[in-house]
């Protein structure tokens, strides 16, 4: 019912900084919680930060006051603006969301995956 696209990944150098996008689309009636999660080598899948339809937003401790999680409900998309980046970063990041696509059904859903790799 609901496919996301992520993008902006890449490489990058310590301290640098990255943004992501993940464009959900499909046949909703509305998003609801959007968020991004990553996983590195060997590790579980884990949360980065996740934002409200109402822009209520949670970071993983890991991550804040260097990542910002937005969106813009009127294109779908949840953005991520990755600052002072450290090797540790180093994963696949992935974002979900959960769309009403019915009366009183809630799809969640995942993206593709994009990598990010912070390394000199």
């Amino acid at each position: 019912q609901v496919q996301l696209v992520e993008s902006g990944g890449g490489l990058v150098q310590p301290g640098g900084s990255l943004r992501l996008s993940c464009a959900a689309s499909g046949r909703f009636f509305s998003i609801n919680d959007m968020g991004w999660y990553r996983q590195a080598p060997g590790k579980e899948r884990d949360l980065v930060a996740v934002i409200t339809s109402g822009g209520i937003t949670n970071y993983a401790d890991s991550v804040k006051g260097r990542f910002t999680i937005a969106r813009d409900n009127v294109k779908n998309t949840v953005y991520l603006q990755m600052n002072s980046l450290k090797p540790e970063d180093t994963a696949v990041y992935y974002c979900d969301a959960y769309a009403l696509v019915g009366l009183v059904r809630v799809d969640h859903s995942w993206g593709q995956g994009t990598q990010v790799t912070v390394s000199s």
